[in-house]
Order: C-alpha cells, then structure tokens, then sequence
C-alpha cells in the first residue's frame, strides 16, 4: 500500500487560484466518503503519478489530511491532453471491509495458435467489472490465449478468477475470439474485375431517334 501526502486547501479558490495551483504543480482535490467530510485538498501531480503507477488505477493509498491517515481509492480524475495535465482529483475513503463493484482491465496473456497461422486476434471486452473488498480488487485480470486457433473464442465464464473476487459480467460475455484473415483478392480477380467495368457502357441520357424526327417535322 503506497502512501500520498496532501494539503489542505483553506478558504473558496477563485479559477485564477486553482490555475496558478496547477501551474505550481499541484492537483487540487477533494476527499469524501467513509468516516470523513468533504475535505479540499491538493497533492503534488508528480507524486501521485508514481503512486499510481505503483499500486494501479484501483489501489488502495494511504493518503495523508492534516494530522490523519485515510484509507482512499481514486474515484475519479480529470485530464488535460492539451496540456498533458491532471487537473482534479476525487479520493473516495473507504471502509476496508466493505466489498466495491470497479472495473479492472483484460490483459491478454501469449500469442495464439490461430494468430500464428494468419488468423486476427480480436477483443471486444477490454474491462471486467468485479466485486471484491479493497484489498483483494486485482491490478488486471489475465486471459491465456496460447492454446486459441481459428474462429476459437473466450467468454466470461472461461475467464480464471485466482483470487478472491467475483466477475460480475454476463457469463456468455464474449472476452477474445481468433478471426479468419481477409482474403485479399488475387491479380488475376483484380484484372477480372477491371475488365468488366471497362466493357459496361454508360447509359446516354437523351433524345432518342424518334423523338428527333418528330422535332424535324
């Protein structure tokens, strides 16, 4: 468990405050939840980086509010691509003996059978959602894919839980299938096919002869 100072923020923070707090690099954020009131506070951006490196996007962090240590998830957090920049951050504190739904990345784990003779590996589930207490929410869930040909897949219920968790996803959820490569049509179909819109002839729109001798007399 990684441990993260932060600052009380005293007083309403105008948006020139909250941009020069940024700019000193500084996040500002609020803490609420179990056993706390809302609490505004900032952390040092680079920090807290690291922390989350360390422990993952559903780690628990000790985070320091005043002369207190909170037991705190992040909830949520805003970012700047422009800027390359954190600019809020939500500390949900929690009770450790209490089970939360979050959603907890797939990592595909080997290369398939079926990936190695042409076939397309294809993920259309990327995030599980899974219920545990704090301390027992995975970094990432592995699915072994190795042993996977051609037109094999993975739902849910093929997925392995190693630790004391409960995949709350629809059991026939597909997870990972093995596709069949396009075929790429061949020179000689490539010609085939030039050929014949050469030989189709536009439709002319007009008068037809009929027509014409009529407008002569």
């Amino acid at each position: 468990m990684a441990s993260l100072k932060s600052i009380i923020r005293q007083g309403k923070q105008t948006r020139s405050d909250l941009k020069q707090l940024r700019k000193s690099g500084k996040v500002p954020a609020v803490v609420y939840g179990y056993g706390t009131k809302n609490v505004s506070v900032k952390v040092d951006e680079v920090e807290f980086i690291k922390v989350i490196r360390e422990v993952g996007r559903n780690g628990v962090i000790e985070l320091g509010v005043g002369s207190k240590t909170i037991k705190v998830m992040v909830a949520d957090y805003q970012f700047d691509p422009l800027k390359n920049q954190i600019t809020h951050i939500d500390f949900l504190a929690i009770n450790m003996s209490e089970e939360r739904t979050v959603e907890v990345p797939v990592q595909l784990v080997g290369e398939a059978v079926g990936a190695k003779e042409g076939g397309v590996v294809e993920q259309p589930l990327f995030n599980l959602e899974v219920t545990a207490t704090p301390d027992n929410i995975p970094e990432a869930i592995e699915v072994d894919i190795t042993e996977l040909n051609i037109n094999d897949s993975l739902t849910v219920a093929d997925v392995k839980v190693t630790g004391d968790f409960k995949i709350e996803n629809d059991s026939a959820e597909s997870v990972v299938t093995v596709v069949a490569p396009t075929e790429e049509p061949t020179e000689e179909e490539i010609e085939a096919m030039e050929g014949e819109q050469q030989t189709e002839e536009p439709e002319v729109v007009g008068e037809s002869k009929e027509d014409e001798e009529k407008t002569e007399e």
